[in-house]
This record gives C-alpha cells, sequence and structure tokens, in this order.
C-alpha cells in the first residue's frame, strides 16, 4: 500500500530521513541536537511546531525529530516513521524520574524495557500480556559506548505511564503510589517508552529509549527545564554514537 506524503504529522519525504532517528519529547531539545551536534542540519519537519532536522554527526546521516509528550503522541510520529518514510531505528532521548534509591539525578538509564500502566497494547488483539522490550543490538552498542565514554548508567526496566499528575497528589503519596514497580526493580518513570517499543515490535524495526535523571522521586531532588533541554549533553553524544555505529 503506498502512502502519500506528506502525512498529516509529518511534511517530508521518505529520503529526508537517515536509518536512524533520535527522538527527544522537547521540540527545543531536537533543535538543540541539531545546532550543537550535527553538521550541515537542515530543517526536514516543522508541522504543529514538532522539529525535525536531518545531518551527519562525524560522517553518519542522522536524523532527530521530537516526539511529544505521551504514548499517543510518541506513538503517531513513530509509527508513520517506521511505516511510511523508512526508518529502521528510533532511539529516545528523553528525561525520567528514578524510582530506585541507587540511581541518582543526571544518571542514564537504557531502557532495557517498559512496563506500563496504558491500555495501548490492546489494540493488537493479543491473548495475553505483551513484554515491550528494546532492540538488543541497539542496547549492546549504547552499553558498550556508554562504557567507553565513562558514563554512570544503569540497564533496567523503565515505567511509561499515561500519568504526569496522578490523583494520588503530592511526591510522598505518589511514591506510595509506585511502590510496587520499585519493588519489581523498576528504576525509573517516563511517558513514552512502551508504545515506541511496541511500534517497533510490530514494523520489524528498532528501537532504544536512552534517559537521563532528571528528578528523583525518593530524594526529591530535580532539575529545571532549562537544564533538561540544554545539559544532558552525555546522553545525547551517547545516542549519536551509537547510531554512528549502527548497520543500515
Amino acid at each position: 500500500m503506498e502512502h502519500p506524503y506528506p502525512t498529516p504529522h509529518i511534511n517530508a519525504s521518505p529520503e529526508d530521513f537517515a536509518p536512524t532517528v533520535l527522538m527527544p519529547g522537547d521540540p527545543l531539545r531536537a533543535k538543540f541536537i541539531a545546532e550543537h551536534f550535527l553538521e550541515d542540519a537542515r530543517l526536514v519537519n516543522n508541522v504543529r511546531g514538532v522539529n525535525g532536522y536531518t545531518g551527519f554527526y562525524e560522517g553518519t546521516k542522522v536524523s532527530v525529530m521530537a516526539s511529544g509528550m505521551g504514548m499517543p503522541s510518541i506513538g503517531i510520529y513513530s509509527y508513520e516513521l517506521f511505516n511510511f518514510f523508512g526508518v529502521k531505528n528510533i532511539i529516545r532521548v528523553g528525561s525520567a524520574g528514578a524510582l530506585d534509591p541507587t540511581v541518582r539525578v543526571r544518571d542514564i538509564v537504557l531502557g532495557m524495557g517498559a512496563c506500563t500502566d496504558s491500555r495501548y497494547a490492546e489494540q493488537f488483539r493479543l491473548a495475553g500480556t505483551f513484554a515491550p522490550v528494546c532492540s538488543y543490538a541497539l542496547l549492546r552498542t549504547a552499553a558498550d559506548t556508554a562504557e567507553e565514554m565513562g558514563l554512570r548508567y544503569h540497564v533496567g526496566n523503565l515505567l511509561s505511564s499515561d500519568r504526569f499528575y496522578g490523583d494520588e497528589g503530592n511526591v510522598p503519596d505518589g511514591l506510595k503510589a509506585n511502590a510496587g514497580w520499585t519493588k519489581m526493580g523498576v528504576l525509573a518513570i517516563e511517558m513514552e517508552a512502551a508504545a515506541l517499543y511496541m511500534n517497533a515490535a510490530r514494523a520489524g524495526k528498532r528501537a532504544l529509549a536512552i534517559c537521563t535523571v532528571s528528578d528523583h522521586l525518593v530524594t526529591g531532588e530535580v532539575t529545571t527545564a532549562e537544564e533538561r533541554q540544554n545539559t544532558f549533553t552525555e546522553m545525547m553524544e551517547l545516542a549519536l554514537r551509537t547510531a554512528g555505529k549502527l548497520e543500515e
């Protein structure tokens, strides 16, 4: 089945995108990556202000485009990139809140799996519970690269939640609500990885979430929106180096 271009959400053609797309949630973070890391970067999409760029990182063609917030949003953009634009790999570069006391603010978490409280998987009409997991090839490459860079990182489960503001209210009550996930070894909470992993599985493509811990639900430590936009450069460089090592 052929698909017309542009799509409702991406005003581009398949040749505008590299095989690997870095996908932050924030359009301004996409702009920051393009301006500070990519050579010859050009804007390839700006529908609804969701900035998408394609350029070169150390000779490798790479794209970066925002996903917006939450699983419905990344579900749309990753679906179109995987299925309509021929993208092979999507690496989410985002922020997460730590649930594990051993994980520190500004540590990096590589999401091996993504638990979720979402009903996103129901569309696939499965007879049981699907376990959203990343691409092992991407995970192995990212972990090896993190070792080379001397980064403090963790590999394990994320929790992809549909809720940022829950009915639990303040942070202590929120900790109680998340205690079950913590006791099961979940490292951090974010809002996109599970849908990305499911879309990748359905399309036969590859995905990985690389998250920097922006706040800690145990200690209460937080970073500002400006810090999240501009200073999580280790995560960005890790994703770009990982993209540069992938075989097309």
